[in-house]
């Protein structure tokens, strides 16, 4: 075990140092999980961390579990574990932050490292199932620790502190990524309120009155109705008086000289009234021709 860090120095690596130090290696596998341990190295401290990360994924197994795919890119920076779909990344672990890396000689399927948490600062050991790449994924990481070792030794040390700020930036940058993403649903979430609150229930949008300045529907009078001609060719008859059934302050029905009759009066009153009239009726002639008071005579 142990492979990473016992390689001999004179034997070569399988990549070139360019594809490590500007770019990647990719690997895939399967992500049997993270756990906790004491130590950071040692071939009895990763060996429990791969038994009980075996038992715990055969549990899930037997519920119905699938053990996750993940992409691992491999450089001079560190390991990143990402989604092969996606490519989200769910772990960054720095390589001056890694302690140990192996695989395991009894499973050739599973190899490991042990990395230092950024945040809480315990020891964490990775285990991974690989079919055909244990041992090739143990060795590239091994060279990515070498090529970073020799730029440290060129830099004079100044390495460490970049790469510390770069792994800085770029968890800060995934926290950013992180906090817009969940801006954006929350935008999309109330895009789609508002389009529902427009819509009317029938599915059409739902017309606003237009408003003045005041924010209040203006007066719009209705339309004056205009009578028909009747179907002979004469004008209709004018619309039908409705008594007016209102009272005045005495609780007495107000005077209507138009709709009042004889008969309401009282006989002595209306007995002077017809005797008034007559008078005039008998006394109103101008040269020959009789003027009528009454509404009722047609005369001129």
């Amino acid at each position: 075990m142990n492979r990473a860090f016992n390689r001999k120095k004179d034997k070569s690596w399988m990549h070139t140092p360019e594809a490590l130090a500007k770019h990647f290696i990719a690997y895939n596998a399967k992500f049997l999980g993270n756990t906790e341990v004491d130590q950071p190295k040692g071939t009895e401290v990763v060996r429990d961390a791969v038994r009980k990360l075996k038992f715990q994924r055969h549990i899930k197994k037997s519920e119905g579990q699938k053990t996750p795919k993940v992409e691992l890119q491999i450089s001079i920076y560190g390991v990143k574990i990402l989604d092969p779909k996606t490519k989200e990344i769910q772990h960054n672990c720095q390589l001056h932050r890694i302690s140990f890396c192996a695989d395991d000689k009894t499973d050739k399927r599973i190899f490991t490292f042990i990395c230092k948490d950024s945040e809480s600062n315990k020891h964490l050991c990775y285990v991974f199932d690989s079919e055909k790449c244990a041992e090739e994924i143990t060795l590239t990481i091994g060279q990515a620790f070498d090529l970073a070792y020799k730029k440290f030794l060129e830099s004079g040390g100044k390495d460490v502190e970049t790469r510390k700020q770069i792994g800085g930036l770029q968890k800060r940058i995934l926290e950013l990524e992180t906090e817009n993403s969940e801006l954006k649903k929350q935008l999309q979430a109330l895009e789609e309120q508002l389009m529902l609150a427009q819509v009317s229930p029938g599915g059409s949008m739902s017309p606003k009155a237009p408003t003045d300045i005041f924010d209040m529907v203006p007066f719009s009078p209705v339309t004056p109705l205009i009578p028909v001609p009747a179907s002979n060719g004469s004008p209709p008859p004018p619309p039908a008086r409705v008594a007016d059934t209102r009272k005045d302050l005495f609780g007495a029905e107000p005077f209507d000289p138009f709709i009042c009759g004889a008969a309401d009066f009282p006989p002595d009153i209306q007995s002077r009234l017809d005797e008034m009239q007559e008078g005039f009726n008998m006394g109103l002639t101008v040269e020959g021709a009789v003027f009528s008071l009454d509404p009722l005579d047609g005369r001129c």
